[in-house]
């Protein structure tokens, strides 16, 4: 599986901004797709996981109620929409993909593949 994310940006505090992530190659109904974000120095953080075939999705604390994770089956996409941002929000932003959905989906060790990363920033 090839990850390819995109979609990063500069945005004051406030806006929103839509993080997509496509995948190359076959996604099954039991697989993950996952959001993580890194500052330099700083362990890479969970953001948002979502199975694909439906029935799971989980959100760090700090995100819930402003970013919506979701996926596109017909285009083997899945997508982090980001509202409200707030400038503790800056990170890179990267995709990942797992196997499938398990109690400690929230551990960056658990993931099989990565997106490059895409860059948020948001001003305040």
């Amino acid at each position: 599986v090839q990850l390819q994310a995109s979609g990063g940006g500069l945005v004051q505090a406030g806006g929103s901004l839509r993080l997509s992530c496509a995948a190359s190659g076959r996604i099954f109904s039991d697989n993950v797709m996952a959001w993580f974000r890194q500052n330099p120095g700083k362990e890479r953080e969970f953001v948002a996981g979502i199975r694909w075939g439906g029935g799971r999705i989980n959100y760090v604390d700090s995100v819930k109620g402003r970013f919506t994770i979701s996926r596109d089956s017909a285009r083997n996409t899945v997508y982090l929409r980001m509202n409200n941002l707030k400038p503790e929000d800056t990170a890179v932003y990267f995709c990942a993909w797992r196997l499938r959905w398990t109690t400690v989906y929230y551990r960056p060790s658990e993931y099989n593949y990565w997106g490059q990363g895409t860059q948020v920033t948001v001003s305040s």
